[in-house]
């Protein structure tokens, strides 16, 4: 297996996460020139007052920087001690998958139930990637 493979889901949830970064002030310019919202709406990050489909795209960016931290990190790991693996790649794509999936579930009919369960999936493969190279470097 080659091993910057193991990189390539890094890059594509990198990716998504500038796409949705993109997303914000996309919202939030088209919000403001429609007068749904005004500066000082942006005063100490977002007010109340802010509607969902504004708000959203910016919660759903901070969500792609917190858990994902930890998947960056053991690609990172699975890359420098050379553990990569084939069932190590396919989970990797597994998580990136549910992400991505949990984006554009939150992005656009938002059911909480279906976002939470996607959630858990993806909270789900990286435990067991983790225990995997947390296995593999034990050894």
């Amino acid at each position: 297996m080659n091993a910057q493979n193991i990189l390539l889901p890094v890059m594509v949830l990198i990716g998504w996460t500038a796409l949705v970064l993109l997303l914000v002030p996309y919202r939030r310019f088209k919000a403001g020139f429609g007068g749904r919202v005004t500066l000082d709406d942006f005063r100490f990050g977002e007010s109340a007052t802010v509607p969902g489909d504004v708000s959203i795209p910016n919660r759903n960016f901070m969500n792609l920087l917190e858990v994902p931290v930890l998947f960056y990190v053991v690609c990172l790991t699975l890359f420098v001690t050379q553990h990569g693996s084939s069932s190590a790649l396919m989970l990797e794509w597994s998580y990136v998958g549910f992400r991505v999936l949990h984006s554009l579930i939150h992005l656009t009919y938002n059911r909480v139930t279906h976002r939470l369960a996607v959630f858990v999936a993806s909270d789900i493969v990286l435990l067991v990637l983790w225990a995997q190279v947390l296995w593999k470097l034990s050894r």
